[in-house]
């Protein structure tokens, strides 16, 4: 989300006739966009605006600003502790944006903190300029209803809110025109995305009409809301990606009522078995939070049987951290922070296990690829991604960005697949 959230805020400053500059030495306007979902986050910020300080005091013109959830849950806060930043811009302000920035260019030195959470804000009729050769993000929703006990993001980002499923199809289409091969569907809970008779089932279904469009991904669905309408359209639609990322956060039900998450361990699962019943060759991935306060070592054990069962492909782990606001900052942090350290550890010793199993088991398969960019490795080494989203080593042979071939996976480096020269589909 902020990915593209950066994709909207560039788009309506280059309207007003600025360009990206070639570094930080070179700009006249400096924003950092921001996440608070967990304490880690927030302080690489801090660190990055206390660096940033030397550049501001050698070029006191430079506009610094801080956009997003950290800049909404901090607002004008942030102005009194960080006095060298001039704008503080909540993730519903982009739209004024432009105008702080003009203003503040104007009348330098100035503070300005721009925080409104606005219900009826989706930035309908905004067309970002897209960073991605071929993949394109589309925001459905913004905001979230849920109310997770640990989690900022209704706080700092509202209510939710759906945007017309003809300006998604639009944005979808103008994506594909300008090169896109694969669209991400984006929402905090995609699966509650609803605009008037037009649920996300049949939202799925609208996009398989496109032309030229070839993967539609999603993310991030909620257990609670996963419906077999929907599991029923990624089954149908021929577009859709056997990939779900569905955040577990643990298998004891007792944590998961304490999180306010709405299902079961019992549920979850049955979610699981339909999923991968209905959509054959279906890769699943997960969210585990460990630590929550209250968790003892049997619902830590429920969390680690559960994941065994499962076997997901990955997983995205983190220990808990308290955010101020949420329900869950005012109970006891009863865990040691070594013992979530610890637990975090095993999850993770476990998860890479599973992955490389994922891995082993597609040695010697063929895969359908979509090559993405240079690999980092260099040597004419190409990235692509499976339907699965496994990440795939391709020879130069497979060089062109977006072309979906058809290869063998010969080997594995234990995270990605590697593969040799493909033919198109």
């Amino acid at each position: 989300m902020n990915f593209s959230d950066s994709e909207l805020i560039e788009t309506l400053l280059s309207e007003q006739g600025l360009g990206r500059a070639a570094g930080e030495s070179e700009a006249d306007l400096i924003l950092i966009n921001t996440c608070s979902v967990r304490a880690h986050a927030e302080q690489r910020v801090m660190g990055r605006l206390r660096a940033l300080k030397k550049l501001k005091d050698r070029r006191p013109e430079i506009l610094l600003g801080v956009c997003g959830c950290m800049a909404q849950r901090m607002g004008e806060d942030l102005l009194r502790e960080l006095p060298w930043v001039d704008l503080v811009v909540g993730p519903d302000s982009y739209r004024r944006l432009p105008g702080l920035v003009s203003r503040a260019g104007r009348d330098n030195p100035v503070q300005a903190a721009e925080l409104v959470l606005d219900r009826a804000e989706t930035y309908h009729g905004i067309l970002p300029r897209r960073r991605d050769e071929v993949s394109a993000w589309v925001p459905i929703t913004r905001g979230c209803d849920n109310f997770c006990s640990y989690c900022i993001v209704p706080y700092v980002r509202g209510r939710e809110r759906s945007l017309e499923p003809e300006a998604v199809e639009r944005q979808v289409a103008l994506a594909v025109e300008g090169g896109a091969r694969e669209v991400v569907l984006l929402g905090q809970n995609v699966n509650s995305y609803r605009s008037g008779p037009t649920g996300f089932a049949g939202l799925l279904r609208r996009l398989e009409s496109v032309p030229g469009l070839a993967r539609v991904r999603f993310l991030t669905s909620h257990p609670r809301d996963l419906s077999d309408e929907i599991v029923e359209a990624m089954a149908g639609c021929g577009k859709v990606c056997e990939h779900l990322h569905l955040p577990v956060q643990s298998g004891s039900d007792r944590v998961l009522e304490a999180m306010n998450r709405g299902y079961t361990r019992d549920y979850y699962l049955d979610r699981v078995r339909l999923l991968r019943s209905r959509v054959p060759g279906l890769s699943l991935t997960t969210d585990i939070l460990v630590g929550f306060p209250g968790e003892t070592a049997e619902d830590f054990g429920r969390t680690v049987s559960l994941m065994k069962q499962v076997c997901f492909d990955y997983a995205y782990t983190f220990r808990y951290s308290p955010r101020p606001g949420t329900a869950a900052a005012g109970l006891e942090d009863s865990v040691p922070e070594q013992e979530k350290k610890r637990r975090l550890q095993q999850v993770i010793d476990l998860q890479l296990a599973h992955t490389r199993a994922a891995l082993d088991s597609m040695v010697g398969a063929e895969v359908e690829a979509m090559v993405v960019k240079p690999a980092r490795s260099g040597q004419g080494k190409y990235l692509a991604r499976t339907r699965g989203h496994f990440s795939v080593i391709l020879p130069a042979e497979s060089s062109q960005v977006g072309r979906v071939v058809r290869t063998v996976v010969t080997a594995h480096t234990g995270m990605s697949l590697v593969a040799g020269a493909g033919c198109d589909t």
